[in-house]
């Protein structure tokens, strides 16, 4: 992982709701519902209920989402036109890795 990437990521984790949604996402069983498209969290948590539990509007949402997949901390799957994420945890052990 290079500097750049390092910097991107820290700046996207200093902000304090993107961290609570990643923490969320770290153990979508207990913070969400069960999903109403997709059986399970194996694809991830819908758009919709990380914006209901975050309570901001749904455009900021979506940015914060979409600026973090961009960068690699999550995985986006579509299922018709809903969006799912879920962590990428091999970018979490990438970014670790590169301060040990």
């Amino acid at each position: 992982m290079d500097k750049q990437r390092i910097i991107e990521i820290s700046r996207l984790l200093a902000n304090p709701t993107r961290l609570q949604i990643l923490e969320w996402l770290k153990a979508p069983e207990k913070n969400f519902p069960p999903q109403e498209v997709v059986k399970g969290f194996e694809d991830g948590v819908c758009v919709t209920y990380i914006q209901r539990k975050a309570g901001l509007s749904q455009s900021t949402i979506s940015t914060y989402l979409s600026n973090m997949s961009k960068c690699g901390l999550l995985i986006l799957t579509r299922h018709g036109k809903w969006s799912y994420f879920k962590r990428n945890e091999e970018t979490f052990k990438a970014y670790s890795a590169f301060f040990l």
